[in-house]
């Protein structure tokens, strides 16, 4: 039995639960999601967590009396009827076309509108856990009424749905918000304004590590970088589409000069106005040109959910601009780098998806066909199953999306490498060919990260806030037994950092006990005790996040032992 099917059983059968127990409820949907199913309600009762259990109960009756899930059809006419008092079922039965087929559930006293399909019974569900309660507009609209969804989770087994909840314990902890603010890494402030982030100190050290690492990488595989404006004027979006596409996702324009600007959603047509700059050769082809370009896009207040939505970021973008006749070797290489560059953060868990044309598409169709070949040959070259989402790509191009495994095994997406045959048409972008003649190149776009933001928020979660050496803000922190030790820890503290080392030493007056209580709180790769022996022997008390106790050591041996984790990155 399908988990989905499953879920969206348990979704009914909640529905029911709520109905018993509040019965001049209000319904909308209740689909399956991909950890579960949640159901959209609005009563007067204000839904609390303790509301939870009871309805918990509710639902495991009903799946100890294995209730049936029965389907049948009728006309629109008796639907409306059933329907009757259910505004919002009303709502959803006017979206089902005219000569589909018009179907209901039925479990138990509940009747339901819906396609389905549904387990037959309720003892096919096996196990349920309700999650917790949040307010959601109707149909996703903030103009709409607030409906409570309560969210929950089901599967075949009782030892399944132990696992996820521990799963979620886990993930819990790992939370990139509340980790954010224990380790001083990023805030957010009202004053500024919802999904504008702000790097302290320590984060904004993670992430110049990242962004150095990154540019670094870039150049070593033949990259150039570009620098580009945050704003341009209405014109560059007009020709590019935005303005028409994606104009609900970027801000109102500001007046320069009598002129409309909008802040950039995209870096993409500012790189093709430097390709334009000048007339191209074939012989200047493969340009492989990258930026880490701050963007601007609008998402509901409710959608913004810490680094992982907001609505200022910074992509990690390139647009590789080539012929057709090296379109399969670049996608091969950008494919290859996109790997090397998951795994140097410590990502090895890795899968592609292929999405392909879907049925409206502007190009033509052997372009395509020669995008998709080339997407597919990169994915067999490194080895790796692709899962295809036939029809699934942009109205422009095909794509491979990239998702990574973290260190619980949750699926994230990461890079994305995109054909473009849109950009290069309203552009007019060519180059002059060994004919002598003006030809289209092959555009792609890559953002290998996705954002600097949102895979920031990956990395805290993924090493749950304790970064491997190199990325590490304080790398080892140094605590003297003793205030007559602390000018000694001092000195050693600089001599570290003079070989590169990012050292701190703690002068508090506190016991040793409390030092490496705070120390270790913060998860440092490295703390290091300096008492009267260490002192008069010239070592340190050594002790390894990866590794526990490792004794006294040599200041130039632990620097030694340092430089082989940081020059080889050990995750």
């Amino acid at each position: 039995m399908e988990l989905e099917t499953i879920r969206h059983s348990a979704a009914h059968l909640m529905a029911a639960a709520v109905k018993k127990l509040y019965p001049e409820t209000k319904f909308d949907i209740g689909p399956a999601t991909e950890n579960g199913f949640y159901y959209d309600f609005d009563m007067d009762h204000r839904l609390t967590v303790e509301d939870l259990a009871q309805i918990e109960k509710a639902m495991k009756k009903m799946l100890g009396g294995k209730v049936k899930f029965e389907r049948f059809e009728t006309t629109r006419e008796e639907a409306q009827k059933l329907l009757a008092d259910q505004p919002f079922k009303l709502e959803r039965l006017a979206d089902i076309p005219e000569g589909e087929a018009i179907s209901f559930y039925r479990s138990g006293d509940f009747i339901d509108l819906c396609r389905g399909p549904h387990v037959e019974s309720s003892a096919e569900i096996g196990a349920v856990k309700l999650l917790s309660v949040a307010g959601s507009y109707f149909r996703g609209d903030e103009n709409n009424k607030m409906l409570q969804r309560i969210y929950g989770t089901a599967f075949a087994t009782a030892e399944d749905l132990k696992e996820y909840l521990n799963r979620i314990e886990e993930a819990a902890k790992r939370d990139h918000r509340k980790l954010g603010t224990e380790l001083e890494l990023f805030g957010f402030s009202e004053q500024i304004g919802p999904g504008l982030v702000l790097w302290h100190p320590k984060g904004a050290m993670i992430r110049h590590l990242v962004e150095t690492a990154w540019k670094e990488e870039h150049y070593k595989n033949g990259y150039q970088l570009l620098y580009t404006p945050h704003i341009g004027q209405s014109i560059l979006w007009e020709t590019s589409g935005h303005l028409d596409f994606y104009h609900d996702g970027m801000y109102s324009p500001m007046q320069i000069d009598e002129k409309d600007y909008y802040a950039k959603p995209m870096n993409c047509p500012f790189h093709i106005e430097v390709y334009r700059s000048r007339l191209r050769s074939y012989r200047e082809l493969p340009l492989r040109w990258a930026e880490l370009g701050t963007v601007y896009r609008y998402e509901k207040s409710g959608s913004l959910h810490g680094l992982m939505r907001v609505r200022g970021f910074t992509q990690d973008d390139a647009h590789i601009i080539c012929t057709p006749e090296t379109i399969e070797e670049e996608i091969a290489e950008v494919l290859r780098f996109s790997l090397y560059i998951n795994r140097m953060f410590g990502f090895t868990d890795i899968k592609p998806y292929l999405a392909t044309r879907p049925a409206k598409a502007v190009g033509e169709p052997e372009r395509w066909a020669k995008a998709i070949d080339s997407l597919e040959k990169a994915v067999a070259k490194a080895g790796l199953e692709c899962e295809v989402d036939e029809g699934g790509g942009a109205f422009y191009g095909p794509k491979i999306d990239l998702k990574i495994k973290d260190a619980i095994g949750r699926e994230w997406q990461t890079t994305t490498i995109q054909f473009d045959f849109n950009l290069p048409e309203r552009f007019d972008m060519t180059y002059i060919g060994a004919d002598g003649q003006k030809h289209r190149p092959y555009m792609v776009h890559r953002a290998l990260l996705g954002s600097l933001e949102r895979f920031f928020g990956i990395l805290v979660e993924h090493y749950a806030g304790a970064f491997p050496l190199w990325l590490a803000p304080e790398q080892a922190r140094i605590l003297p037994v003793s205030d007559k030790l602390v000018d000694q820890a001092m000195a050693i503290r600089d001599e570290m950092r003079k070989a590169g080392f990012r050292v701190e030493v703690d002068p508090q007056a506190a016991g040793l006990g409390a030092k490496i209580r705070e120390a270790r709180s913060a998860r440092l790769p490295y703390i290091f005790v300096l008492g009267d022996r260490e002192a008069a022997e010239g070592t340190l008390a050594v002790r390894s996040r990866r590794e526990g106790e490792l004794g006294a050591m040599k200041i130039a041996e632990i620097i030694e032992k340092m430089k082989y984790e940081l020059e080889n990155k050990v995750n």
